[in-house]
């Protein structure tokens, strides 16, 4: 039983309600992307928008995340699969993250900066050699001991690796423990 309440102009004015002058509620967007499309796509899409009720903004957002349980990262694990594995709010540890989940994926400044830090200490805790030489790591040293360290070196790292060659030797040698 659906029970509706009726109300007149003047119990309306009593209370007055706020609306959303925009429409909806507001979601903050931290990150944009400019997207080319060809003009029947963008057109194509809009209409699909309107259909879904949704702006074009909301609706290729949605068709990227539809599209993520379809692209294969590694060994049949979907995009949307690895989100847990490879997402964290800080950018350090996302690139680790990467570096070490998939590393052919990573652009050839991140191999550099990769290099940088395998030639440095900071990932030393959270290495595992195996007896068959096989490089495995110990996740729970990298959550502990490698991100922590990452995250307070990350800016210093960027800034040698920006200035070059010398500047990262400089970097790599005072993050290496002397022998």
């Amino acid at each position: 039983m659906v029970v509706l309440r009726t109300f007149d102009l003047e119990d309306m004015m009593k209370t007055p309600q706020k609306r959303n002058k925009s429409g909806g509620c507001k979601l903050t967007r931290t990150e944009t992307v400019t997207v080319r499309l060809d003009p029947k796509t963008r057109y194509m899409a809009d209409l699909a928008a309107r259909r879904q009720r949704r702006t074009l903004s909301s609706f290729i957002e949605w068709a990227v995340e539809q599209a993520l349980h379809g692209v294969c990262l590694i060994g049949g694990v979907t995009a949307d699969e690895m989100t847990h594995n490879l997402w964290d709010v800080d950018e350090s540890e996302r690139f680790a993250r990467l570096a070490i989940y998939i590393p052919e994926l990573l652009t050839y400044e991140e191999q550099e900066k990769w290099k940088m830090l395998n030639e440095s200490d900071i990932l030393l805790h959270a290495k595992v050699r195996g007896t068959d030489g096989v490089l495995s790591w110990n996740f729970a040293a990298l959550k502990d001991k490698v991100f922590p360290e990452l995250r307070k070196h990350w800016q210093e790292m960027n800034e040698a690796y920006d200035e070059g060659e010398e500047a990262i030797r400089q970097w790599i040698d005072s993050n290496t423990i002397p022998f």
